[in-house]
């Protein structure tokens, strides 16, 4: 057998109105360009007989246990003979008979292709308003911003890739989200990301789409979030904690006016607030890149483990027991405030200050300490099985 350049992959679930249109598109393709390529459909437990079309057409089924569209072309993609694969949906709104672009961009280098339908053109009626408007444009704005993309559709479903190269990426969402994963593992791994304008037609169903625009929408977005701690965790947090040292600071000797308006002890007590949530934010940005960067989730970072070797646990402890030494300092200032008037009756405004200040670096110290500790906890497991899987003998085994 000839050695298969190119596999088109459609995934398949119910899809017997549309994809014999699909696979007699790709099959022209195929012949027309001379490529040495395969139609393989990765059917994801349909029951309208669109298996049985597939094969009668020549194109080779994969069956699919697991459902979701993830789950499908994580299937196809492991099934796939082609050194190139070009994915896009049996619903025949995107044109199989003209690839070229795609596999141009292929043999030139790129690692994955992207098609952009906001340049390519969107038919009437093709896609949503809040789709075309909001969902998509927001979304893909969000993953430019998190992530560095250049991508200015990240959510078009025709895209073409190296097979090997996103094997590599250890794709593994079985939703709708498998498109966003794939084109932010892609970016944060460096590869050559490449777009080429795509058009989308109305698709030939006539049944509702797979696509749940809410649902569906929440999941890319959740994905975003949960794979940028930086965004998720770490900005806020810095913001607040600035927030609150330095209204803290400012309103910590007495009141503050702008103008007839008084700052008092409230806005200190909010302040407060900033400081304890966004040191416990900027905490979980730390777990959450260490446990999402050690279990592959995430690329890992030469200059985040630099940090988090420096972050061990006894300075984290050191760091923690010394704000903790300072809330008691301030608690002693505040009996110390309230023994001056001889324990009789206290300005609230005076006397809050050091109790504030106390609970805050208590509070503080606490939620660090344990943060550490959960921080090398999750090392722990890590260590073991990196000890196990060393094949490299110890000097002193016997």
């Amino acid at each position: 057998m000839a050695d298969i350049e190119l596999t088109i992959l459609m995934p398949c679930l119910n899809e017997a109105e549309t994809l014999a249109a699909c696979i007699g598109k790709a099959r022209a393709f195929l012949d027309r360009s001379g490529i040495a390529g395969e139609i393989l459909v990765a059917d994801n437990g349909s029951t309208d007989g669109s298996r049985e079309i597939a094969e009668r057409l020549g194109a080779r089924v994969v069956p699919v246990p697991e459902r979701g569209y993830g789950a499908a072309l994580g299937g196809g993609i492991e099934a796939a003979r082609g050194r190139f694969i070009i994915m896009g949906d049996a619903d025949d709104s995107y044109d199989f008979s003209r690839l070229d672009a795609f596999v141009a961009e292929l043999r030139a280098g790129a690692d994955l292709v992207m098609g952009n339908r906001f340049k390519g053109g969107i038919a009437p009626g093709a896609m949503p308003w809040l789709h075309r408007y909001i969902g998509n444009p927001v979304l893909s704005a969000i993953g430019r911003r998190f992530f560095g993309a250049s991508i200015g559709d990240f959510h078009c479903g025709l895209r073409g890739f190296s097979r090997a190269a996103i094997v590599s990426l250890n794709l593994r969402t079985s939703g709708m989200e498998f498109a966003s994963e794939m084109v932010v593992k892609a970016t944060l791994a460096h590869l050559d990301i490449r777009e080429v304008p795509t058009t989308l037609v109305k698709d030939g169903r006539s049944r509702p789409p797979h696509l749940r625009s809410i649902r569906d929408g929440w999941r890319h977005l959740r994905f975003l979030l949960l794979f940028s701690p930086r965004w998720l965790f770490l900005y806020p947090g810095i913001a607040l904690l600035a927030v609150g040292l330095v209204v803290g600071a400012i309103l910590l000797p007495g009141p503050a006016y702008i103008g007839d308006i008084s700052f008092d002890i409230h806005t200190f007590l909010v302040a407060a607030l900033c400081i304890i949530v966004g040191l416990q934010s900027i905490s979980f940005a730390i777990i959450g890149r260490r446990f999402a960067s050690r279990y592959g989730f995430i690329p890992r970072s030469g200059n985040y483990d630099r940090l988090l070797e420096a972050l061990t646990l006894e300075r984290i402890l050191l760091a923690a027991l010394s704000l903790m030494l300072v809330g008691i300092i301030a608690l002693i200032w505040g009996v110390s405030v309230w023994a001056a008037r001889d324990f009789g009756p206290l300005n609230p405004s005076r006397t809050m200050r050091p109790v504030i200040l106390a609970m805050t670096a208590l509070v503080s110290g606490f939620q660090m300490m344990m943060s550490g500790f959960m921080s090398s906890m999750i090392n722990i497991p890590i260590y073991e099985r990196r000890i196990a899987d060393d094949p490299t003998p110890r000097q002193n085994a016997p």
